[in-house]
């Protein structure tokens, strides 16, 4: 079995193999974040955006054969992919392709993960692919998705689920996978509120990731028969994984991290405001879990070309400056001081303003004299001279979303700013 695993072989299944990336939802618990956007269009690590992740990671993985599956609000996401993911070579059969919902075989939208790929079955048959692999679009994690295909082929399995071991306390946010010795998997519970541990580990359990892989004329299958199931949800994890349990061969594969191979390698699921903030945040750290200057596993994105940062003015109560942050192109630190700090693209701070513990989104203009601690600012805001958020909580519900963790959430349509058109 080891030669399967050789470099040639890898290769050949990621060549012959379509992935999917779901990226259609709305990331309802991003709050305003999501209220103009799709969850994996979110700027994301000072230049990215989530969806580069899952892209990233087939890229580096040889798969060059991918459709996005788009639905809600996916403008921004559209021309992202567009300026950032054109350069594959369609005369070698390479291609990010968009599909948008577009009721090619039912007469509604998409109405859950599993209809979704149903819809666009046709698409799929004319690629011809040996493999489907299914990804979630709104996740951020380094994958390399040729060692699963592998495990897949050489399991003989019908389906391979990819899963990660989760503290048993935490698991029960997750669909949780029971396996035997060998893998393979017994019984799947959707959240359960006792999670099962897996195999091994008394404080562990496996939980899915939400990433398949099937062999296409099986997912075909599958997919018709929950199309023809009154009473299903159309969803993969509740419909399409269960039924396959019980009658197919179905198989987890533990996650390993694309550059290191470790496993419990960093992923994270970024749906909430404090989640978001945090994993931005981690991204400072002397050796963060995420290693964004990793050459050999890159994060591939479009940007545009931003100039250097600059950081101007060099007196005493007036020192453009920033401490243990992370500042993207296109910034000017104009005598303002920014500790512990992700900035993205275009960003102007200007003096005697302090920055502290805050994530902020490209093009945002920040005044004189301003006090800006633990906050998401949203892409675009002019935030105006003087102006103090972070210190009281009481003041900032006022104008703001303030998360569970006190978190601020500043929007330009909480600061008055229409940068979207409403009727």
């Amino acid at each position: 079995m080891a030669a399967q695993k050789s470099p040639r072989f890898v290769s050949t299944l990621a060549r012959n193999t379509l992935a999917l990336i779901m990226a259609g939802g709305r990331g309802e618990r991003l709050k305003q974040l999501t209220e103009w956007r799709a969850k994996p269009a979110v700027p994301f690590g000072g230049k990215f955006r989530i969806i580069d992740f899952p892209l990233s990671n087939c890229i580096n993985s040889g798969i060059r054969r991918i459709g996005v599956l788009t639905q809600y609000k996916s403008h921004s996401l559209n021309l992202h992919i567009q300026r950032g993911w054109g350069y594959l070579r369609g005369e070698f059969g390479e291609f990010v392709e968009l599909l948008p919902a577009q009721q090619r075989i039912e007469s509604s939208w998409y109405a859950g993960t599993a209809d979704s790929i149903f819809q666009n079955l046709d698409i799929i048959q004319a690629h011809s692919p040996e493999f489907v692999l299914i990804l979630a679009g709104d996740h951020i994690y380094k994958m390399d998705y040729g060692a699963m295909l592998a495990d897949h082929v050489e399991n003989n399995a019908d389906v391979t689920v990819g899963c990660i071991e989760v503290p048993i306390e935490k698991a029960s946010a997750f669909g949780i996978m029971t396996v035997d010795d060998e893998f393979r998997v017994r019984d799947f519970d959707e959240k359960p509120e006792h999670p099962k541990p897996m195999p091994g580990s008394e404080d562990e359990s496996l939980c899915s990731m939400g990433i398949y892989v099937f062999n296409k004329d099986l997912l075909f299958e599958l997919l018709i028969r929950d199309a023809d199931t009154p009473g299903s949800k159309r969803d993969f994890g509740k419909d399409i994984i269960p039924y396959a349990i019980d009658h197919y061969s179905v198989y987890a594969f533990p996650f390993t991290d694309g550059d290191k191979g470790d496993k419990g390698a960093y992923w994270r699921d970024v749906g909430t405001v404090d989640a978001f903030w945090e994993a931005n945040l981690e991204l400072i750290g002397i050796t963060p879990e995420l290693n964004l200057y990793d050459n050999e596993w890159p994060i591939w994105t479009h940007q545009e070309q931003a100039p250097p940062a600059k950081f101007i003015f060099d007196d005493a109560d007036r020192r453009g400056m920033a401490v243990d942050s992370m500042v993207s192109g296109g910034c000017i630190i104009s005598g303002a001081r920014i500790c512990h700090s992700l900035l993205f693209s275009n960003v102007t701070v200007d003096s005697y303003t302090h920055i502290d513990s805050s994530v902020i989104l490209p093009d945002v203009t920040i005044g004189k004299n301003c006090r800006i601690f633990h906050a998401i600012v949203d892409k675009g805001c002019i935030i105006p001279d003087g102006i103090i958020i972070g210190e009281n909580e009481e003041e900032d519900k006022k104008r703001f979303h303030v998360s569970p963790n006190g978190v601020v959430l500043v929007t330009p349509e909480m600061l008055g700013q229409a940068i979207h058109y409403v009727r």
